[in-house]
């Protein structure tokens, strides 16, 4: 029997390419929307991809590259007007007549929450689950151990410092880009089983990030301490490595979520377990993976250079968070809420968890 083929729409980033790989590891036919030709796309194809450069926000575009296609995963692009490219996404999906669809959302969705990103999964969220005959299925995972845990291990190899905006006591069970895409992947496969599921993929156990400066320490084999870096200085940081605006505009509101306990909030959970047979990763096991990065060898030439650049970034430009979304004519909730103030939130992310609220 001919298997089905399978649209992955952002298959460039973390969490797609990785769904790719693992789809065509088990023999599935993968066409995989990249937003442009590069050497990103090259290696999809290495491995076996169809890959289509495709606009997400062109619902023409779309349902051309869905064409002979049942099934997707939908991973939004950190955009501004990315509810835009969700709906054209719904469109094409019901002229297409997928059969199912996952998508990719975020464990804080809230319609009240005051990060834009935020405000738009939970939108996208409802608007896929009200598409007629397809099945659906959501995946909401925290902060990835990947990112922004892992993000500046390059920090912890050569400088010996983890610079992070949160205490040591601050508590996830982070999720490695493997696990969440194994869980995007078995969905995907045998869609009926999980159709109208919310699943929030975890790590084994909470960590603080104390633990987590403890185990940096053993993999990189040195000492490494926290340092409790100020907000704006870890924007400046940030936008020095490429990270977007809008980006920049939402990680203070997620720093106050982990503070506050949003990510320790109902984990960890048993997702990756139960729809895949496997059990996760621990977040020593991921940190390994990315210490064998080139970034983080451990060369004299490397650490000169860090900490060169370490040094220039209270001179970098930063961002004003405050003007980001009223320059841009945004709409702003009325009551703006953090995941654990808001009632709504915890009543969904509650006594609901592992349905579609």
């Amino acid at each position: 029997m001919t298997r089905p083929t399978i649209i992955v729409a952002g298959a460039a980033g973390r969490t797609g390419g990785a769904l790719v790989a693992q789809l065509l590891e088990k023999g599935w036919p993968v066409r995989a929307i990249v937003r442009s030709r590069d050497l990103r796309s090259a290696r999809l194809e290495r491995l076996g991809a169809e890959t289509l450069a495709a606009d997400l926000f062109d619902p023409d575009q779309l349902l051309q590259a869905m064409q002979g296609a049942q099934r997707a995963y939908y991973c939004p692009p950190f955009h501004p007007h990315m509810v835009q490219s969700a709906a054209a996404f719904a469109v094409a999906a019901r002229e297409a007549k997928l059969e199912s669809l996952v998508g990719l959302s975020q464990w804080l969705a809230s319609p009240s929450h005051p990060a834009l990103s935020t405000r738009q999964h939970w939108l996208v969220d409802h608007l896929f689950s009200m598409i007629p005959g397809m099945a659906h299925t959501i995946i909401n995972p925290g902060f990835f151990a990947d990112y922004p845990y892992l993000s500046v291990i390059k920090y912890a190899a050569l400088l010996g410092i983890y610079p992070m905006p949160v205490d040591g006591k601050s508590r996830n069970a982070p999720p490695s880009t493997e696990d969440i895409a194994r869980v995007a992947a078995a969905v995907l496969i045998n869609p009926a089983k999980h159709d109208g599921r919310v699943y929030r993929p975890t790590g084994p156990k909470l960590i603080s990030v104390e633990e987590i400066v403890q185990i940096l320490g053993r993999v990189l084999n040195r000492t490494v301490r926290h340092i409790e870096l100020p907000m704006w200085m870890f924007l400046k940081a940030a936008r020095m490595e490429g990270v977007s605006a809008l980006e920049l505009a939402n990680l203070p509101y997620y720093f106050q979520d982990l503070s506050s306990g949003a990510f320790e909030y109902g984990a960890p959970t048993d997702h990756v377990l139960e729809t895949t047979g496997q059990h996760p990763e621990d977040f020593e096991t991921i940190a390994r993976r990315h210490a064998s990065l080139p970034e983080a060898r451990q060369t004299r030439m490397n650490s000169l250079r860090l900490l060169a650049e370490f040094l220039t970034v209270p001179l970098r430009p930063g961002l004003d968070q405050s003007r980001f979304e009223p320059e841009r004519s945004i709409p702003a909730p009325s009551m703006p809420q953090l995941a654990m103030n808001s009632q709504r939130w915890r009543l969904e992310h509650g006594s609901r968890e592992g349905e579609l609220a």
